[in-house]
């Protein structure tokens, strides 16, 4: 198995049985993606240098205007996708084995957690894995200490106040909060 072969089937949903070849594979690259972010995270780095190590942990080039504070957490990196001028702040964990795409000019909040994998139900099966994607919009700002699970969608636009927990959509310009999130109200676009 490759990576490229890994993305495919994590993107498809398909259930990911324990101790698996792709059970297996995930695992080769936490290792992978805790070692670069040791590296990532112990010690000052510039901007350029902040995006060389993004791109060995994704695979992908660091995109125009992206910036980050470490410290950062993923136990995958080949997953995420960032979109122009995205901005991630100190203390976010992406687990984005199952996909995390960010649009533009997105402003992510510090410790912030990303959640793309569930566990099976039923406890005979409880260590398999299923992943969903989480996509986020353009334009999007999600507070502090944020958590949003598998499967979410996040309209361009949309605001999510610190502390939610994300369990469903949200629609672009739309504000929500809480434990689990619900709607606030609209943003207020200027005309």
């Amino acid at each position: 198995m490759d990576t490229k072969e890994f993305i495919e089937i994590m993107d498809s949903g398909a259930e990911v049985i324990a101790r698996g070849e792709v059970h297996r594979y995930m695992t080769l690259l936490s290792n992978e993606a805790m070692k670069i972010t040791a590296e990532l995270n112990n010690a000052y780095h510039t901007p350029e240098e902040i995006g060389a190590l993004m791109e060995k942990l994704t695979d992908r080039e660091f995109p125009e205007g992206a910036y980050m504070f470490p410290p950062f957490y993923t136990d995958c990196g080949k997953n995420i996708k960032l979109g122009k001028n995205v901005f991630i702040n100190a203390g976010c964990q992406f687990q984005d084995q199952g996909g995390i795409t960010i649009g533009d000019d997105t402003l992510i909040g510090p410790k912030t957690v990303i959640a793309t994998l569930n566990h099976h139900q039923n406890p005979k099966e409880r260590a398999n894995l299923i992943p969903k994607p989480v996509k986020i919009g353009n334009s999007v700002w999600i507070g502090a200490n944020v958590t949003i699970l598998p499967g979410v969608t996040i309209g361009d636009g949309a605001i999510i106040a610190a502390g939610a927990v994300v369990n469903k959509d949200v629609k672009a310009n739309t504000i929500v909060g809480g434990v689990p999130a619900k709607k606030i109200k609209e943003v207020e676009l200027e005309e």
